[in-house]
């Protein structure tokens, strides 16, 4: 029988299947078990266009039952990897943004007159810088005004939850600031070990006790961390006392209000023998707090004030919020008095 008859099963060319008959239809159709399960109508708005939303791959993929997650790799926080900022390329290049733009444009934005680098002269090696903090100035502020030594082999512990929640800010601040990601709400171990570890190798480390910038104006009480730091390495804590870049930016402020600041290094503390964490932390906050009565009144009056356990806390009073606020104006207008009688706060 010859092999183009309809008999045979076989289509002829030009000939649907309907023409053919019923046995050239049957043999057209796969095998039902065999079929794969597509959905045609699915199939027809793909090709005309229509994109599905709400599945992959504009979603994140599907996992089949039963299979376990893999190990999840985070790129983030206090997870990200600073290393390279602090790689020659990167240290030329952050030495250029700070003598040329960041020193330039934090002496015209604050104005600033720095007191106490004396006491660092005998100094020669790294320390923990530990200051208070009350604006984003702070930083860059700081980072101008330490003496050459120090100014370009310094990192700053920053908070990892905000200058490293996203992928451009961690790789701004990592090269601008030397930053590295610090966990601010609970001990993290990878944070403080890398701290340490740049301690170490050489680096100094700007830091702020607070945990973050003042609510409103009055500090808050410090952390363990800077001391925990130094009990640690062995490394000599240096208090700073910043006052003024509060009103020039505020905590949530957007517009920069020019101003004057004054910036006031301690003496190093050292942690003595038998000297834990906790207390060397203590002397650290107590220092800040000598620091903030000599910018207001002077030396021999603050370090007076501070043998005999007087000085004024930095916490501010334990009062209502209106009270508080009132006593802090009226602090910083005496504070810029120039017939200061040199009891600050006020009662």
């Amino acid at each position: 029988m010859s092999g183009n008859g309809a008999a045979g099963g076989e289509r002829r060319p030009g000939r649907s299947a309907d023409e053919a008959g019923p046995a050239a239809w049957s043999m057209a159709q796969p095998d039902p078990e065999r079929r794969l399960p597509v959905n045609l109508d699915h199939v027809r708005r793909r090709i005309g266009g229509w994109r599905p939303r709400g599945t992959f791959p504009w979603t994140a993929p599907t996992r089949p039952g039963g299979v376990p997650w893999g190990p999840v790799e985070h790129e983030l926080g206090v997870h990200y990897d600073t290393a390279w900022a602090r790689r020659y390329p990167a240290r030329l290049g952050r030495v250029i943004v700070t003598e040329t733009m960041t020193r330039p444009l934090a002496h015209a934005v604050a104005s600033p007159t720095v007191d106490g680098t004396d006491r660092l002269a005998h100094l020669d090696e790294p320390v923990i810088f530990a200051a208070n903090h009350a604006s984003h100035i702070d930083t860059p502020l700081l980072l101008s005004v330490l003496p050459e030594r120090w100014r370009h082999r310094t990192v700053v512990a920053a908070g990892a939850d905000y200058f490293f929640d996203r992928r451009w800010k961690a790789v701004f601040f990592a090269f601008t600031i030397n930053a590295i990601p610090i966990e601010r709400l609970r001990v993290n171990r990878a944070s403080a070990n890398l701290a340490a570890e740049l301690l170490t190798e050489g680096w100094s480390l700007l830091i702020f006790p607070e945990g973050g910038r003042t609510p409103d104006g009055w500090g808050q009480h410090h952390r363990a961390g800077a001391a925990w730091l130094a009990v640690r390495t062995g490394r000599a804590v240096v208090p700073v006392h910043v006052e003024g870049t509060r009103r020039i930016l505020p905590r949530g402020g957007g517009t920069l209000r020019p101003g004057t600041t004054h910036v006031t290094f301690g003496r190093p503390l050292r942690p003595v023998e038998g000297e834990d964490a906790r207390d060397l932390g203590v002397r650290i906050e107590r220092a800040v707090e000598v620091l903030a009565d000599e910018q207001v009144s002077d030396w021999w009056t603050a370090n007076r004030r501070a043998a005999a356990g007087t000085t004024p806390a930095l916490t501010g009073p334990s009062a209502p919020a209106w009270r508080r606020r009132w006593l802090l104006t009226a602090a910083d207008a005496r504070r810029r008095s120039t017939s200061d009688d040199g009891t600050w706060p006020p009662d």
